[in-house]
């Protein structure tokens, strides 16, 4: 049995983040609560008492709420809130409504008039990123691109100049399309990082650039297997005569004045993205 971390349990819906893949990766809080309330709102009921049962939680009654009835098991859930029951929401593996479902049922329990308490805990993103080496000081989680490649390659053009790392979610029999897709738009010269079954048995990472992607991930069968978080690395500056100007000035700034006041100026004189003299200007310091 867990040990109690003293969460009080009120009428509310809790938010609770699961682990990722390794069962141990869950926090006394959220044991707590998982073990308090009076329902558990899981995507996949199956998964949940397997959780629960391996922590020697056995006492919460289970309700389904997936992506197919969410709307409808809002409304029960809702129910159940104004009967005074307490409800936790969880997911297959990481936190609710972030790329999984959730996101309808909090905004109908918060326009209902009831609580929702985030309980935080595991996040495949976050822990890709802090593995990555990616350096950019800013992300963007953009989660599952499209399905189609159409659609999917015209979501990446217009994520092609962004100064942050982007953060995608990609299915393992989607993995090789997704690649080829990304090569075709950002180039052979992006550093990409696959963190593939992150706290998992299998778990593994890798870096390369775009350019090499296509070849690593044929030259082994496994290196297509499992769920990926993908990581791209920020956009560099398009113009390399504006990109030699802008580091010129730049430079010559940071060897004079803090980096804030570097970066200010040189945005006003060269033109180019705050975000990206930011970025370069953290490199520079660090060389």
């Amino acid at each position: 049995m867990h040990i109690r971390a003293n969460q009080k349990i009120e009428c509310a819906l809790y938010v609770v983040a699961t682990p990722i893949g390794n069962l141990g990766d869950i926090t006394l809080r959220a044991l707590d609560v998982l073990g308090g309330v009076a329902f558990v709102a899981a995507e996949d009921t199956r998964n949940t008492r397997h959780l629960l049962q391996h922590h020697g939680i056995g006492d919460a009654r289970l309700l389904a709420l997936h992506q197919h009835n969410e709307r409808a098991g809002a409304e029960k859930i809702i129910a159940l809130l104004q009967q005074g029951q307490s409800v936790a929401l969880v997911t297959d593996a990481g936190t609710p409504a972030v790329s999984d479902p959730g996101a309808l049922l909090v905004g109908a329990v918060r326009a209902a008039g009831f609580r929702v308490i985030p309980i935080p805990g595991a996040s495949a993103a976050i822990a890709a990123l802090s593995v990555s080496g990616l350096a950019a000081p800013h992300f963007l989680f953009y989660g599952f691109l499209p399905n189609k490649s159409a659609a999917r390659r015209s979501a990446l053009q217009a994520l092609d100049e962004n100064p942050c790392t982007l953060v995608f979610y990609e299915a393992p029999h989607r993995i090789l399309e997704c690649v080829a897709d990304l090569h075709a738009v950002f180039g052979d010269d992006r550093e990409i990082v696959f963190a593939r079954e992150l706290t998992k048995l299998f778990e593994h990472i890798h870096t390369c650039k775009l350019g090499e992607a296509m070849d690593w991930l044929n030259s082994d069968p496994n290196n297509q297997r499992g769920e990926f978080v993908l990581l791209v690395a920020a956009a560099p500056l398009r113009n390399e005569e504006t990109a030699a100007e802008a580091e010129r000035v730049l430079a010559a700034l940071l060897r004079e004045l803090p980096l804030k006041q570097a970066v200010g100026l040189a945005v006003q004189i060269t033109g180019v993205s705050k975000n990206v003299l930011y970025q370069r200007a953290l490199a520079l310091k660090q060389a």
